[in-house]
């Protein structure tokens, strides 16, 4: 049988106009700054107007550690919003926009798959509405204004041997890792050693994912620690007087995004963080403006449960005040049969032992997710390839752990695929059984948050720092920075630091290379193994296979 690819799925799709989309959930047309005929940002003050309004229930779509066979989390997160439209509840979804560097790179686009997608899906993987440019020169802005401020005399006496501000770019770069900047001569400054991160890993865009309005947003950007002096006190960027400036390019970028999915329901799709090296959500603004227009949200957390889902629940859900009712965690036959040893050629043939083999992993994200009080059920993304013993011992595996496996098919049959999904987390929040806390209090000092996510999310058995890196954390909680929340940076593919290590290893260290102080974005990133924040593209980047055919229409795209 042939299938369609996901970017014929959507140029096929009958787009309703943006303003049907908002009036779903009340939104005026007024209230609409419309991006074309299918996106639109929703104005902050019809937000501001929302503040009384009662919240809806919050459903997070997480998953199992990925793999090459593919998992489909953001496509469920899709297909579930659409399911919970079919069976009569007034639903929205809650996404992340996508980043240039995995869309050329590796990973491809993040708009779901098949008949669960939002659209529209070339601009959505592509530019957008300008809100990563927006965040990339709002960046680049501060760090432009720090160089000019050492160029010009340097009033703040900043030490050029201890600026903690890169420059980013959101494309895969590895050759802007670690540059030397400022070369040429006396016109164009000190020459020192500098580099560049990816734009979804800079502190602008966890500050705009988690700043409430503008007025938060000014606040926080001014807060952000751009460099020591020699008395190793900190410079911020509201000493450089560059927090005004950065707010203004970022006041459209905060209004969220209306587009819709295939099935014409409302879908908000606002930031970007990565979940491997930032915190892995879509926006505080995005999300609470849904909670307050629809009855069930929808949304997701990057990569694997152990690092998206544990950040939502830490970082997103403490800082915003948020109560997830339930956690939904997507897994696959394939996935279970990668994690039982099966190689990705080999993945078509049925292997019910393979499946039983790969099942601790899913298991450990079903126990972690428990800690947190929040109730979990398993929705088996279905692949056609599956046989009838291998979804039945997926099935039998999560049911001796107390919670419950479905099979969804909404990659095939959109919102009709996920009804069953639909009713079960309706009858989960109906239940009121949800008694969402973190896992770790903001009062607990710094490195041992860090082993609490260690040794309770990863089950390692201890954390290596050096005195170095300890002495680091001593210093920012006498600084007043103990109470903040930590984002571990690691490795996606595994709950260790070694990328290769699958299933549901024990016993293992976690090795910190790093630590840094996001003062503005409110947390501490712990950099652990061989995590890149400038990614790299493959030895074959997807860019390779993206063209615009005789038609005009573009070819490759995910």
């Amino acid at each position: 049988m042939t299938y369609k690819t996901d970017i014929e799925v959507a140029r096929a799709a009958e787009k309703r106009p943006i303003q049907e989309i908002g009036a779903k959930l009340g939104i005026p047309e007024a209230d609409l700054l419309p991006f074309g005929h299918d996106k639109a940002k929703v104005s902050e003050s019809f937000i501001k107007s929302l503040s009384k309004k009662d919240d809806g229930n919050l459903i997070l779509v997480t998953a199992i550690n990925p793999t090459p066979a593919g998992e489909g989390k953001t496509t469920t997160t899709v297909g579930l919003g659409d399911g919970l439209n079919k069976i009569g509840k007034k639903a929205a979804v809650c996404i992340r926009e996508a980043s240039l560097g995995p869309c050329f790179g590796m990973k491809g686009g993040a708009a779901g798959g098949g008949y669960a997608q939002v659209v529209p899906m070339e601009d959505m993987n592509l530019h957008f509405t300008g809100d990563f440019h927006a965040i990339t020169s709002a960046h680049n802005l501060l760090s432009a204004m720090l160089d000019n401020h050492i160029y010009w005399g340097n009033e703040q006496q900043i030490d050029i041997r201890r600026i903690a501000f890169k420059r980013v770019l959101d494309m895969n770069d590895r050759a802007l890792r670690e540059i030397v900047c400022n070369l040429g001569g006396v016109a164009n400054g000190f020459p020192r050693e500098a580099g560049f991160d990816i734009t979804v890993a800079s502190e602008v865009m966890a500050i705009l994912c988690l700043s409430k309005d503008l007025a938060d947003l000014e606040k926080r950007l001014g807060d952000i620690i751009v460099a020591y002096r020699r008395d190793r006190t900190p410079v911020y960027a509201r000493d450089i007087k560059a927090d005004g400036a950065m707010t203004v390019l970022l006041q459209q970028a905060m209004q969220p995004n209306l587009v819709q999915t295939l099935e014409n329901n409302p879908a908000f799709v606002h930031g970007g963080p990565f979940a491997n090296i930032a915190h892995g959500c879509n926006s505080v603004v995005a999300t609470t403006t849904a909670l307050k227009l629809a009855d069930y949200v929808v949304t997701e957390a990057g990569f694997g449960a152990d690092l998206g889902a544990e950040k939502f629940l830490n970082i997103k859900c403490r800082k915003a005040g948020l109560d997830p009712k339930a956690v939904v965690i997507v897994a696959t036959v394939r996935a279970m049969k990668m994690n039982g040893g099966v190689a990705k050629d080999d993945l078509g043939e049925e292997n019910v032992d393979a499946v039983k083999a790969g099942c601790p992993n899913l298991g450990r994200h079903i126990e972690n997710i428990k800690k947190f009080g929040v109730p979990a059920v398993v929705a088996i993304n279905h692949f056609v390839t599956d046989t009838d013993n291998e979804v039945a011992a997926v099935k039998e595996f999560v049911a001796s752990l107390g919670s419950e496996a479905i099979l969804c098919t909404h990659w095939a049959n959109g919102g009709e695929g996920t009804v069953e999904l639909a009713n079960k987390v309706v009858e989960i929040v109906e239940s009121g059984k949800s008694n969402y806390a973190p896992i770790y209090p903001d009062e607990m000092p710094l490195f041992e948050k860090i082993e609490t996510i260690a040794k309770e999310i990863y089950r390692a058995d201890e954390v290596i720092a050096d005195g170095k890196i300890r002495n680091q954390l001593k210093d920012w909680e006498k600084q007043g920075y103990g109470n903040l929340p930590v984002c571990m940076a690691k490795t996606q593919y595994s709950f260790t630091t070694d990328p290769t290590r699958r299933g549901a290893p024990e016993g293992h260290s976690v090795p910190v290379r790093e630590v840094r102080l996001s003062a503005g974005a409110g947390f501490i990133v712990v950099v652990c193994g061989e995590i890149m924040t400038m990614p790299g593209l493959p030895r074959v980047p997807s860019a390779e296979a993206i063209h615009i055919n005789d038609d005009g229409l573009i070819e490759g795209l995910f």
